[in-house]
C-alpha cells in the first residue's frame, strides 16, 4: 500500500523556487532515504509534508487522501511523526515533560500517556533513570533517544527523521542508525533525511539524491551505492 506520496510539489521562499517539480513516494513497510548536501531542499521536504511550509503547486497524499491543505496538527494527528533536525527537544523541560508533549494531539488518557511512557523507559532505560532531570542536562545521544521516543508517543505509521546523526559520535551514529531498524522492524514506517549517506544507505529500502531541490537519482539502495556519482560525492572514492 502506498502510504505518502509527493506528487510534483514546488516550493517557494519569496520569489525563489527552493523545490522544482519534486516527487517522491514511500509504501507501507519501508525504510526510504532522502540524501543531499546542506541547503539540498531536505528539511523543506519535511516541513512540507507536515504542513509547516505551503507548497505552491502539486500533491501530498497520505494513505489515499491529501493532506497539503491540513493544519499541522491534524496532520500529525493522521499518524505522522517527527523527530526534527537538532532533535527539538524543550531543555528546560524534564523528560517526563518532554515525552508528555509528544502526546499532546491525542485524546486525554492519562493511563495511555502513562503506558506509553514506561515503553519509551523500556526501550531506553537510560531515559527512565533520569526521568525527572531537565532534558538540556543529557548528552547528545540521551538527547536523540528522547526525540526519538517522544515521536513514538503518538504510534506513527509514519516517522518523518531529519538527520537524527546530526553531531554525534561516530559510536552514538551507529546506535542511533540501530534504533532506527529496531523501529522499522517493530512496523513503523519512515522516511529517513540524512547527510550519513554510508548508514542510511546500509539500511534503506530505496532512496533520492537531492540537489538543490531536484531529485537527480533515485532507485533501491543496490542502485545508488554503485552509482559513480554517488560515490564520489559520498564516499569519497574518486
Amino acid at each position: 500500500m502506498m502510504m505518502l506520496e509527493l506528487k510534483n510539489i514546488k516550493v517557494n521562499y519569496g520569489r525563489v523556487t527552493f523545490i522544482h517539480d519534486l516527487s517522491l513516494n514511500i509504501e507501507e513497510g519501508e525504510i526510504v532515504s532522502v540524501l543531499g548536501a546542506n541547503g539540498a531542499g531536505k528539511t523543506t521536504i519535511i516541513r512540507s509534508i507536515l504542513g509547516l511550509t505551503p507548497i505552491a503547486d502539486g500533491e501530498i497524499i497520505y494513505e489515499g487522501e491529501p493532506i497539503h491543505n491540513d493544519k499541522p496538527h491534524k496532520i500529525v494527528s493522521r499518524g505522522i511523526g517527527i523527530v526534527p533536525e537538532g532533535r527539538g527537544i524543550f531543555p528546560k523541560l524534564s523528560v517526563d515533560e518532554n515525552l508528555k508533549t509528544g502526546f499532546v494531539f491525542l485524546e486525554d488518557d492519562e493511563s495511555l500517556m502513562q503506558e506509553r511512557m514506561e515503553d519509551a523507559y523500556r526501550r531506553f532505560p537510560i531515559l527512565g533513570e533520569r526521568r525527572k532531570q531537565l532534558a538540556g542536562t543529557l548528552s547528545g545521544g540521551e538527547q536523540t533517544m528522547l526525540s526519538i521516543s517522544r515521536a513514538m508517543m503518538s504510534q506513527p505509521r509514519l516517522l518523518l527523521m531529519d538527520e537524527p546523526s546530526l553531531g554525534l559520535s561516530p559510536l552514538l551514529v551507529q546506535q542511533t542508525f540501530a534504533i532506527v531498524r529496531e523501529l522499522h522492524d517493530s512496523g513503523t514506517s519512515i522516511l529517513l533525511i540524512e547527510q550519513n549517506a554510508r548508514q542510511a544507505l546500509a539500511i534503506c529500502d530505496r532512496g533520492y539524491i537531492l540537489q538543490k531541490g531536484k531529485i537527480v537519482l533515485s532507485g533501491p539502495k543496490e542502485k545508488l551505492v554503485s552509482d559513480e556519482s554517488v560515490q564520489k560525492a559520498y564516499f569519497a572514492i574518486e
